[in-house]
């Protein structure tokens, strides 16, 4: 595997937006030129759509996107096991990795997308690194995308106008704008890693208990618990 450093370099693109991220964006680029080419032009739309964005539009597309009437979310273990019991097994071990590598989780779940990418270099176990890469982010990544598939999002839209009679960002052409991120974020994972859904042996293995059964799981079957 190249340098997991480089990974670093997506987490400004998955967390919330800031006065930053267009130089977050220009060193994620640069990254993925030697390491990913093909990713810099799934990026592209991303890329445009932040120059002609102001911030404060930025956010609400972010909020849109992973917080409010969200199209998916960003804490792994609830993408890949929803409220099963073994969410709350992964999110355990999750937080006892985070903290022996002194990786500080600010007010987001250990496992939410931009701390586990932070986290990715700080890992001294490959085999610890090889499971999160293989058998939790890349089949994460794979379910969140298909949230943004068309059927669903309208699907989805019928459901929040008759729940809450409106919906935030209706019609506007940017609020499935983040897609490009996670596709890019995939691509570069699966030049490192090879999606796994079988158990193995290593001394990680208990640490993703039950990743082995996340492709039959179901995405989101009830209500994201609140962060606390």
């Amino acid at each position: 595997m190249n340098d997991p450093a480089k990974y670093r370099l997506f987490t400004p693109l998955v967390a919330y937006p800031d006065a930053g991220l267009p130089a977050a964006l220009g060193r994620c680029l640069d990254m993925l030129e030697l390491h990913c080419p093909e990713a810099v032009a799934t990026l592209a739309p991303f890329a445009q759509w932040l120059v002609n964005t102001p911030l404060h539009d930025q956010e609400e597309v972010y909020a849109r996107t992973f917080h409010i009437q969200a199209i998916c979310y960003l804490d792994l273990g609830f993408v890949l096991f929803g409220e099963d019991y073994k969410r709350g097994e992964f999110l355990v071990n999750m937080k006892r990795e985070q903290a022996l590598a002194g990786n500080d989780c600010g007010d987001e779940l250990p496992d939410n997308l931009a701390n586990v990418l932070n986290l990715l270099p700080l890992l001294k176990d490959q085999d610890l690194v090889t499971d999160l890469g293989s058998r939790v982010m890349i089949p994460a990544l794979r379910k969140m995308l298909e949230e943004f598939e068309s059927a669903r999002m309208a699907m989805r839209d019928r459901m929040l106008k008759r729940k809450h009679n409106a919906i935030l960002l209706e019609g506007r052409s940017d609020q499935n704008i983040y897609v490009h991120v996670l596709q890019a974020l995939l691509q570069l994972l699966r030049t490192d890693f090879e999606e796994r859904t079988v158990p193995r042996a290593p001394a990680s293995q208990a640490f993703i208990t039950g990743a082995s059964s996340c492709g039959t799981c179901t995405s989101h079957p009830t209500p994201k618990p609140q962060t606390t």
